[in-house]
């Protein structure tokens, strides 16, 4: 600690997480340059969290030049990396937009949503283009905590693919790819990539060691917690778990749990499941009672600092008809694009072109586009809130009370209030369906 006018000052990232910034990416970890950061899960609330050794800490503050928990400068990092600044931050800069999928079927349906993320680091590392990738999966030996690691074959990429709804530290290794030589790819979330690109504007060496930054879109993360409730509500114990995928078996996907006893359990997800309550279950779980809070202050949905952003598709003509998986997809930079059409070229993948308003339309740009009103809310109880630049703008002074909607994330790792989670979440349910008939009675009377 530093003192300055009779108040102590805190320098490294135990301050971010004491003002309930921190998102858990782990790049604090990586870049102290004594070890002195370690993320650790806090399994009462369902995340990982840095601890701060403070007999080794001597306060540089590296680690809070390069946290994405308390500020991110996307102007800045936007015109470093891409040389302009986007049009629109929500949507980014944008190359090119694609739908498209992985050729080889088994990854494609085996994959979230089309498999091309699998399939263009399995292309790269064909080509010599990287000597591994920074990816997750599941742990063998912990079906229910996830593994940040560096593929560097085939194999290992493909046994990363898919969704994992609970939070991952995969900044970590960035000490590794620093340590090793040769290129890599990293795969993340819109916090993770944050933190690589704050990481890379100070830090020559890891700018050279990363060619790819493959990026996920992001509306929220979710607690361990989460995965939890929803299992009880499934009515299957967590120890008697030995496998978990969360999506796969095609698209929008299902969640496949694999038990001790050699059973196996297939569960819809929100999408295609047909009982109210289960569907009830699904969506508080994984989309409003346990997400991140600090997810709720998050104004990037499209991961708007990769080179290349994936997601899925939600178009009605793609819903529809599509069972196997398909990708949406932005390139942002020469070498994302590039990548992706030596894939096509090699018919490792099928894309066709779209404009990007499709882009638009399929995603819910909404949650993102009111993170503004958010801000504002948290920032009026008296919270600290991150810093972003350009600010994002309050798309409605009403709109700061939808932060009521989200507050069981702020509760929802007392277990004894399951319970009244989810009578809450039925009673918002219904609103909601009511909400959502009578606009639609309000739009067909209009259109007449």
């Amino acid at each position: 600690m530093t003192s300055g006018g009779g108040y102590a000052v805190c320098l490294n990232v135990e301050k971010v997480y004491r003002n309930g910034l921190c998102i858990g990416c782990g790049t604090c970890a990586s870049i102290c340059p004594r070890s002195a950061v370690k993320m650790i899960r806090d399994d009462s609330k369902g995340v990982y969290i840095p601890r701060v050794g403070m007999e080794d800490c001597n306060q540089c503050g590296s680690c809070l030049q390069v946290c994405p928990g308390h500020a991110v400068d996307f102007s800045d990092l936007s015109l470093r990396i891409f040389g302009n600044q986007p049009e629109d931050m929500l949507m980014g800069n944008c190359a090119n937009c694609y739908v498209g999928y992985a050729s080889n079927y088994d990854i494609r349906y085996n994959s979230s949503s089309g498999g091309l993320v699998t399939a263009l680091l399995i292309s790269a590392l064909e080509d010599g283009l990287i000597d591994g990738a920074l990816v997750t999966r599941v742990s063998k030996h912990k079906p229910l905590l996830p593994e940040a690691f560096v593929a560097r074959n085939q194999e290992e990429i493909i046994s990363a693919c898919g969704s994992k709804y609970c939070p991952v530290p995969v900044n970590i290794l960035l000490k590794k790819i620093l340590r090793e030589k040769g290129r890599f790819a990293v795969v993340g979330l819109p916090c993770h990539i944050h933190g690589i690109r704050k990481f890379e504007r100070i830090n020559k060496r890891l700018r050279e060691r990363i060619l790819l930054h493959l990026g996920l879109f992001c509306a929220n993360g979710v607690t361990f917690l989460g995965t939890e409730y929803f299992l009880q509500g499934w009515k299957i114990k967590k120890e008697s778990v030995n496998g978990l995928n969360y999506r796969g078996k095609g698209w929008p996907g299902r969640i496949v749990v694999q038990l001790k006893d050699e059973r196996e359990k297939i569960i819809p997800r929100g999408t295609t499941e047909k009982s109210l309550f289960r569907r009830v279950l699904f969506y508080s779980a994984f989309h409003y009672d346990f997400t991140h809070p600090r997810c709720l202050l998050c104004s990037d949905l499209t991961n708007v600092l990769s080179d290349i952003s994936f997601g899925d598709p939600w178009l009605p003509d793609v819903l529809k008809e599509e069972k196997i998986g398909k990708s949406l997809v932005i390139s942002r930079s020469k070498i994302g694009d590039e990548i992706l059409r030596r894939a096509l070229t090699k018919r490792e993948v099928e894309m066709v072109e779209i404009r990007a308003r499709k882009v638009l339309q399929a995603q819910n740009f909404g949650f993102k586009r009111d993170v503004g009103s958010r801000l504002r809310a948290v920032s009026s109880w008296g919270k600290p809130v991150p810093r972003y630049v350009p600010e994002p703008a309050e798309s409605n002074r009403f709109k700061r009370a939808n932060m009521l909607f989200y507050l069981p994330s702020y509760f929802s790792a007392r277990k004894y209030l399951w319970r009244v989670l989810y009578a809450n979440a039925i009673i918002r349910q219904f609103s909601m369906n009511v909400l959502n008939a009578a606009g639609s009675r309000i739009a067909t009377r209009t259109r007449r």
